[in-house]
């Protein structure tokens, strides 16, 4: 089966040559391709000063519309496992292949590296966990199905989940929304336990000011989700 890694990257320099040795250290059978959301900082010329996969991208689309991309090159290519990998160096190479056979094994369309099932490594901060616990809370309402860590994008597809994201993704904040999306189109969905780091460099975009918009936002989008795929 062909696989490979989307990292979606916007100012990452100071992390994505680590994220990349951790990818080919620490997994296998995996490519890889970076896509450069228009990065303000050295991330392009870092990538190709160190020759590694890159993808740039013409004007900034967002996290939505880089990762959405990293699905239709993966499409494109004809690869059958497509997985989300944070580049600032907050996920952790070495799941990648216990995802895979997860994903397989359990003929799934989609497997997400949760952080809450064993709560080891990085929680994240306190009012973060809040909002993590009221999606996972609105997502078993909604669709049945309890979802640890709704909000993780560390995220591993098959190709027919590929082949949807490569059409059709959300632009900002899209995890759980695409989660509600699968489960109510009758997609298996699961996750497994892994650990994840702190941020090597730089801050998170979601900042506390966005906090209460992108609780209202969210909320908005998985019910309008939930009433497209009734």
């Amino acid at each position: 089966m062909k696989k490979i890694v989307i990292i979606p990257a916007f100012n990452e320099s100071a992390s994505i040559v680590n994220t990349v040795k951790d990818i080919e250290e620490n997994s296998e059978g995996f490519d890889y391709i970076i896509i450069n959301d228009r990065s303000t900082d050295d991330t392009l010329d870092v990538c190709r000063k160190n020759h590694l996969n890159i993808l740039d991208l013409p004007l900034n689309l967002g996290i939505g519309g880089a990762v959405q991309t990293g699905y239709w090159y993966a499409y494109e290519n004809g690869y059958d496992i497509a997985v989300q990998f944070d580049g600032d160096g907050q996920h952790d190479a070495k799941y990648l292949n216990t995802m895979a056979e997860h994903l397989v094994k359990h003929n799934l369309d989609m497997v997400i590296g949760s952080r809450f099932i064993t709560n080891e490594g990085f929680q994240s901060s306190g009012a973060r966990r809040m909002g993590i616990k009221y999606f996972t809370f609105l997502i078993k309402l909604l669709t049945g199905k309890k979802i640890t860590d709704p909000t993780s994008g560390y995220r591993m597809c098959n190709r027919k989940v590929i082949k949807l994201f490569s059409n059709q993704y959300p632009k900002d904040y899209p995890e759980p929304e695409t989660v509600v999306a699968l489960i109510k189109r009758g997609l298996n969905v699961d996750e497994i336990p892994v650990v994840m780091r702190a941020r090597e460099e730089g801050v998170s975009s979601i900042s506390p000011k966005k906090s209460i918009y992108y609780m209202f936002k969210v909320t908005l989008a998985i019910l309008i989700e939930k009433s497209r795929t009734k």
